[in-house]
């Protein structure tokens, strides 16, 4: 079967009460599709009218009850309210029939909402969603958050990301939404979700979401990225230093001892300088391409010096964290270098294996995070591209 393209869109009120890594963890544990594209968008007047419009005709025979009710929430919902625009998480999905197996996972707005008993809580609607009927006029809804939304069809897949793929040019990546109390306060902070999370269908990157939740800053700007060989040696320059001023004396002078111990014979302080400068620095530098070699697939002596700014062979999830104190809160959350250092209930400490393979990145200062985030271009997105290279594919 042909691969295609789908969508998922947590709602604002889903995105608001800090669901999204609960549901994202579901969606990753249960499909054999592949997370392309993410984004947070803030939909205004003209995107909700219009995705609610396409729902409208969308309308199934099978079940004409349900678009009726998706169409009046997303016109009612999606779009700003008291003049302010609310964020909506868009995630796209790839691989072979991805409207079904979205929809298996995401379940259907009535079947499962008709008693509390039915309730399985197998599906995301299950666990996140509302339906609330009149009990004395079972026509009438007297509350509706579907929670999540996605197409059940390509047909109405097509025509929708279509639509998105219309709406999103000129629309920020990282969305301004928010007038704070105390704006002097408010930080801005970037978080990347690193490729050992990648590797296979996990509820990692889902729960890391979660634990993150607790730091009570809220999530302003996500992308899924390939971080290119130049932009990881760019990103991880100061390490570079770090790692030569920490390995290379200690590494230099234990190479003096064991080679003055298996050749019985004293070498000079020349001679121990040179191990420093050669053997030391060879170590550290080779710790460091390690680090390239784990956030971009390629270790920078083999990568053909053309190929250097072409995105890379893993992928990771780059988040923006935004709130009053950011940078520390979400530090605190991630825990230290070393997850066997890390306190427990930290990011690292839960999920870490080395201090290789932390699992997390977060920005130590907010001067930090500026230069960042502009290595990653944290204000630029893919999502139109991947978009539009799949509808026209097929």
């Amino acid at each position: 079967m042909k691969k295609t393209l789908s969508y998922v869109l947590f709602t604002p009120y889903t995105v608001a009460k800090s669901r999204t890594g609960g549901a994202l963890v579901r969606l990753l544990l249960r499909l054999d599709l592949e997370l392309v594209g993410a984004q947070m968008i803030a939909p205004d007047e003209d995107f909700a009218a219009g995705y609610a419009k396409l729902m409208e005709e969308q309308n199934s025979p099978v079940n004409s009850r349900a678009a009726q009710l998706l169409s009046e929430y997303v016109k009612n919902n999606m779009g700003p309210s008291g003049g302010r625009r609310h964020r909506t998480l868009m995630l796209l999905f790839w691989g072979e029939d991805p409207c079904r197996k979205l929809s298996d996972v995401c379940g259907a707005l009535f079947a499962e909402n008709r008693s509390i008993e039915s309730i399985s809580g197998e599906t995301l609607r299950d666990t996140y969603a509302d339906l609330i009927l009149d009990p004395d006029d079972p026509d009438q809804v007297e509350y509706f958050e579907p929670a999540i939304l996605t197409p059940r069809t390509q047909a109405a897949a097509d025509d929708n990301l279509r639509f998105f793929a219309s709406w999103l040019p000129g629309q920020k990546n990282i969305v301004e939404n928010m007038q704070y109390p105390n704006p002097h306060k408010v930080e801005q902070t970037l978080v990347i979700i690193k490729p050992d999370n990648w590797k296979h269908a996990s509820a990692k990157p889902g729960t890391i979401i979660d634990l993150f939740s607790r730091a009570g800053v809220r999530i302003v700007g996500i992308k899924i990225f390939r971080m290119s060989v130049a932009e990881a040696l760019e990103f991880y320059a100061p390490l570079r230093r770090a790692l030569n001023s920490k390995f290379a004396e200690d590494i230099g002078a234990k190479a003096k001892a064991f080679l003055e111990n298996q050749f019985k014979v004293g070498f000079s302080e020349a001679a121990g300088k040179d191990l420093t400068e050669s053997f030391g620095s060879g170590y550290a530098e080779d710790q460091f391409q390690q680090v390239i070699e784990f956030m971009s697939g390629t270790r920078e002596e083999n990568c053909p010096v053309d190929e250097m700014h072409k995105p890379g062979t893993v992928k990771c999830m780059v988040l923006v964290y935004e709130g009053e104190d950011a940078q520390r809160k979400i530090r605190d959350v991630l825990g230290p270098t070393d997850p066997m250092k890390a306190p427990g209930g930290t990011v690292r400490r839960d999920f870490g294996s080395s201090i290789m393979e932390n699992t997390a990145h977060a920005s130590s200062s907010v001067e930090n995070a500026a230069r960042e985030m502009k290595i990653v271009k944290v204000e630029q997105n893919t999502c139109v591209e991947i978009i539009n290279a799949a509808l026209a594919d097929h």
